[in-house]
């Protein structure tokens, strides 16, 4: 589990001495519990196949977040499919013929 920076250091100790204080409102609070839920259904069961170079830096990068690999490539695909994961824009090098031949 990686170390915590001071940051972080400090947030934990406030946490543990009482001195946080909650500002959601039991509605937000309902909101994200059934968010959690609807989210955290998994009625289905997917194999798939990958090399093995990506399949350990998938556990690699897993263990460095502190979560089960499966639960890390699952993660990476719901944000993909609600387009909250994207690809990196293209520099300008590497645009398409047609994109240079329109500038």
């Amino acid at each position: 589990m990686p170390k915590n920076d001071a940051y972080e250091k400090e947030i934990l100790g406030a946490y543990e001495k009482g001195q946080l204080k909650s500002v959601v409102t039991k509605a937000e609070l309902a909101k994200f519990k059934a968010a959690a839920r609807a989210t955290a259904v998994k009625d289905r069961r997917v194999n798939i196949r990958l090399s093995s170079s990506d399949l350990q830096d998938v556990q690699v990068k897993a263990m460095q977040e502190g979560v089960p690999y499966q639960t890390l490539i699952a993660s990476v695909l719901h944000k993909f499919v609600t387009g909250r994961l994207t690809e990196p824009q293209s520099s300008s090098a590497e645009k398409t013929p047609d994109a240079k031949d329109q500038e």
